[in-house]
């Protein structure tokens, strides 16, 4: 028996692919399954005009959070595999199979890799008001006090949270987690010193550095980063093995034709080879691009599925 989705796709794989292979008029959706102000967020921003420009079509940015990006998701697997809806989402897609118990949908089966814009590591950072100036100074006062230090991250079951779940078995000191819903929450809070401590990539604290309200304590990466040469790995500082790296990709409803799929990767890569588009990414946001393939992406993302669903399960991560 044919499905009513298979019938779907067969008939836009007909008339959608090669009209947007060709560049057509109509509007295409990027769902951000985050709030307004984080990193998901502007970069899809960042590449809307550009998309537009490429595609021929009007480029909606949708807001969708909730749930770890979960709710905005379900929204996009849901969505008619015509080339109208695609995804931009961010580490949480990886974590999110082994946090949440009923999804609504099945992360590798009812998405299709599209792009892999790059990944950028998580950073520990402090706020200005707090009397910390290293991570060995943060490590003695959560010895001293466990629990007592506090330490905000877009959500519970972030690749940030996770990694700072990674540093206090590494280091073995406890310090209280207190999670925010996206990126933008969270940088809110940040400029106000609601919490102690900061885990999180720097794209969504780029203001806060710039006017110090943020120091950098430590990379949850496996390299310094090169616009900040003085602030040390995790592994530098007496922590091996704490690893965090946020990435950013786009994905499409299962089922979307390849043609449409091609032609969304070849614009977005379009869009990051702008020269105002690149030094935004790379040198104010701090993203490693990787401009990969569908087909890349899809293996990157098995890869860290898999990773992180063993880390939340030897740790006993729960959803907020």
């Amino acid at each position: 028996m044919i499905t009513r989705r298979a019938a779907l796709v067969a008939g836009t794989g007909a008339l959608a692919a090669p009209a947007l292979a060709q560049g057509s008029a109509g509007t295409i959706r990027i769902i951000v399954p985050f709030p307004p102000g984080g990193s998901v967020d502007t970069v899809s921003r960042l590449m809307q005009p550009h998309l537009q420009a490429s595609l021929g079509a009007n480029i909606l940015v949708e807001n969708r959070g909730g749930a770890s990006g979960a709710l905005g998701t379900a929204q996009a697997a849901r969505a008619a595999p015509d080339g109208q809806t695609f995804l931009m989402v961010f580490d949480t897609h990886a974590t999110n199979p082994s946090l949440i118990p009923n999804l609504g949908f099945d992360t590798r089966r009812d998405l299709a890799p599209v792009w892999l814009l790059g990944t950028a590591p998580n950073m520990l950072l402090v706020h200005r008001n707090r009397p910390w100036t290293s991570l060995a100074q943060v490590l003695d006062a959560a010895r001293a006090q466990p629990d007592r230090i506090s330490c905000g991250t877009i959500g519970n079951g972030s690749l940030a949270h996770l990694g700072m779940v990674l540093a206090q078995r590494a280091g073995r000191f406890s310090i209280s987690h207190v999670p925010y819903r996206g990126g933008g929450p969270l940088a809110t809070a940040a400029m106000a010193g609601e919490t102690d401590l900061y885990a999180a990539t720097g794209t969504i604290f780029v203001e806060h550095l710039r006017q110090g309200v943020l120091r950098p304590l430590a990379v949850l990466g496996p390299r310094r980063r090169a616009h900040l040469p003085d602030v040390p790995t995790m592994a530098e500082a007496g922590l091996p093995g704490v690893e965090a790296e946020a990435f950013w990709g786009m994905l499409a409803p299962s089922g979307t034709p390849a043609p449409i799929i091609a032609r969304m990767e070849e614009a977005c890569r379009r869009a990051t080879e702008v020269p105002e588009v690149r030094e935004r990414l790379t040198g104010i946001m701090g993203i490693e691009m990787g401009n990969s393939s569908g087909a890349e992406f899809g293996r990157f993302l098995d890869r860290q599925i898999t990773t992180w669903a063993r880390v939340i399960g030897e740790n006993n991560i729960r959803p907020d």
